[in-house]
């Protein structure tokens, strides 16, 4: 055991902690749909850096994320609406190539800490508002962009995408479908910007994979609870949460 924990560069707590992070994170996905790599970067950045949270997060996203991606049958009709989005996600990652690399620790958890934070106050604030559909197609891009850019520099891809489809007025299905969209692409793009720097090497691939076994039983329990819960008051509590640890995140940097 002690070997293997060598090889990953990781003592027991730190692994003890991977495991239950994903399993609180993979809950609150199979609670409300989305929420994994925020929870997970989240968390993982109080025992260590965002880049090497980011990179633990890629393959139990990316599995979690196909899953929803393929779960509803209006992919292509998806793909056909979004897909400058996505190219513009996979613009703005590639962009900002370098971003959390060459951060100092403070900055890092500066950019994570305020991310948490807007998306918290967005999902608290309820604001309900409109794209109208000869509008996506400007809007569309830039939002990719801007999320690619945000994704490169904090490994969290909510912000602005998620407050951007559910603007879309897609049905319940096609939004959750649509998130699945969104974070594969965000999720593949962020595994080149870190791959090529170097920091999704064969230790953090190996413990990212190891997550998936939590992550995907958290999702259970998630759907589990869902049956139980109103996802509303569960959403409270989620984006209060956010809010306190993107408030704690960010004041390390003093």
């Amino acid at each position: 055991m002690q070997t293997a924990l060598s090889f990953i560069g990781m003592d027991a707590v730190t692994l003890f902690w991977i495991v239950a992070v994903f399993l609180l994170a993979g809950c609150v996905k199979g609670v409300i749909g989305l929420g994994l790599p925020t929870v997970a970067v989240g968390l993982l950045s109080l025992l260590m850096s965002p880049v090497q949270a980011a990179a633990l997060l890629i393959v139990p996203s990316l599995v979690t994320n196909v899953w929803q991606l393929l779960a509803g049958g209006s992919f292509m009709f998806l793909l056909r609406r979004l897909w400058s989005m996505q190219l513009g996600i996979v613009a703005g990652t590639l962009m900002g190539m370098g971003f959390m690399r060459g951060q100092s620790g403070a900055t890092a958890f500066v950019a994570l800490g305020g991310a948490l934070v807007l998306y918290a106050l967005a999902g608290l604030a309820q604001v309900n508002f409109s794209v109208a559909p000869v509008r996506q197609k400007w809007w569309s891009p830039l939002v990719g962009v801007a999320t690619g850019l945000i994704t490169a520099a904090t490994g969290v891809f909510v912000i602005p995408a998620v407050p951007y489809l559910q603007a879309l007025g897609l049905q319940r299905d096609e939004l959750i479908q649509a998130l699945g969209l969104s974070f594969t692409v965000s999720t593949l793009a962020l595994a080149v910007n870190l791959g090529t720097g170097g920091m999704f090497h064969a230790a953090n691939a190996g413990v990212s994979l190891l997550a998936v076994l939590p992550a995907l039983a958290g999702m259970y329990l998630g759907q589990w609870i869902r049956a139980k819960v109103r996802p509303e008051t569960f959403k409270r509590y989620f984006f209060i949460g956010l809010l306190l640890l993107g408030v704690e995140l960010a004041a390390r940097a003093w």
